[in-house]
């Protein structure tokens, strides 16, 4: 028993950082990103191209999904919507991370299965914010950051 605990406990020590699936087409604004969530602990999943994003997150089952919403070939939209209705990734969080600024852009991502909304162009800050309010609980409390503190 006293060794089925101490496992837990290491486990609880070092948790593995957590895993975002990051959707961009834009080379510039995927390095910005990955620079910002790689500063706050995690890790990290960059697309250029959205033709595998169903399939990447299915395989990898990442705890957040960033996604551009004007992408070549297929939307944001339609890929959030497929995300959503396959078991394997529907209780997957995603955030849309786009430059459609209006209300009714807004609304119109939401209402598609986004859960959560940033505009481009973004503090660095309204990002780590964002992404720390959906993996609170799976970043490091000890890290320099304290991401659960907001």
């Amino acid at each position: 028993m006293e060794q089925a605990q101490l496992f837990s406990d290491q486990k609880t020590q070092n948790p593995q950082p957590p895993l975002i699936l990051a959707v961009e087409d834009n080379e510039d604004n995927l390095l910005l990103l990955s620079y910002a969530l790689e500063s706050i602990g995690c890790k990290l999943i960059c697309q250029k191209d959205c033709s595998t994003t169903l399939l990447v997150a299915k395989e990898y089952q990442p705890d957040l999904i960033l996604l551009d919403i004007l992408l070549p070939g297929v939307s944001g939209i339609d890929i959030v919507r497929s995300l959503k209705q396959e078991p394997l990734t529907s209780h997957i969080a995603a955030i849309a991370v786009t430059a459609l600024a209006s209300a009714e852009d807004r609304e119109r991502i939401l209402s598609a299965g986004f859960n959560d909304y940033i505009s481009k162009p973004y503090m660095i800050e309204d990002l780590e914010s964002l992404v720390r309010r959906y993996l609170c609980k799976r970043l490091n409390p000890n890290s320099l950051c304290n991401p659960c503190q907001d």
